[in-house]
């Protein structure tokens, strides 16, 4: 959206009805699970506005809970076989919604979950989630992270770019008093050089303060 997109507030809702971008099936590109078959399930809406947010999260439509679940579970099997267990929930921002019920039908159904959020919004989740939290620089710096979510984090993630000083380093939003794990990943710009060096950078900051490097692999295999 490369920050042009409207910025939408948290939705109230009992959560039998979701904001929904798209439903698919593919690797986990980034973070902890880099590389696992998965279900993306990408919502509608951002109460942010990331100047270099490539993500189309706003075509979206209204879905009822129990048709998100019958394809959240078709987009699972490959042919009869059960080849996909992970339901990543992303966005946008997937905590601007009430996705409570959708989190504890999955855990029933059998599914694991893991959350990527801006780090800006909570919402109470079964501790079964887990939440991978990207803290995104608006402009005044980044902020600590509120208490409530730090406590349920599995992994902080970091975008890093060489030339947008926004992005140049990783701030202490928490992690060091709740030992959570950093992973470091170059900002894509577009741009060959920039990218070039924003990998460098990253790698170099991995080295020196033993961040894990996050690679955006999905978009190295050419998939969604």
């Amino acid at each position: 959206m490369f920050g042009k997109n409207p910025i939408r507030p948290p939705v109230s809702g009992d959560g039998s009805i979701l904001e929904v971008k798209s439903v698919f099936p593919t690797l986990q590109g980034e973070g902890p699970y880099t590389g696992v078959p998965s279900v993306f399930v990408r919502l509608g809406g951002c109460n942010l506005a990331c100047t270099f947010c490539d993500t189309e999260f706003e075509d979206y439509k209204a879905m009822p809970l129990d048709e998100l679940l019958a394809e959240v579970k078709e987009k699972s099997l490959q042919g009869d076989v059960w080849v996909r267990n992970l339901v990543v929930i992303t966005g946008g921002e997937p905590l601007r919604q009430n996705i409570t019920p959708f989190c504890e039908a999955l855990i029933a159904d059998g599914f694991k979950i893991q959350i990527e959020t801006n780090g800006t919004l909570f919402r109470p989740l079964p501790e079964a989630v887990e939440i991978v939290c990207s803290p995104k620089n608006t402009g005044q710096g980044y902020f600590p992270l509120r208490e409530d979510l730090l406590s349920r984090i599995t992994a902080l993630k970091f975008i890093i770019s060489k030339s947008n000083t926004q992005y140049g380093y990783v701030p202490d939003v928490g992690q060091s008093m709740h030992n959570i794990p950093v992973y470091v990943q170059p900002m894509d710009e577009y741009d060959v050089e920039r990218n070039q060096q924003n990998l460098a950078y990253t790698t170099e900051l991995a080295m020196q303060h033993g961040y894990r490097l996050s690679l955006q692999t999905h978009k190295i295999l050419g998939i969604e």
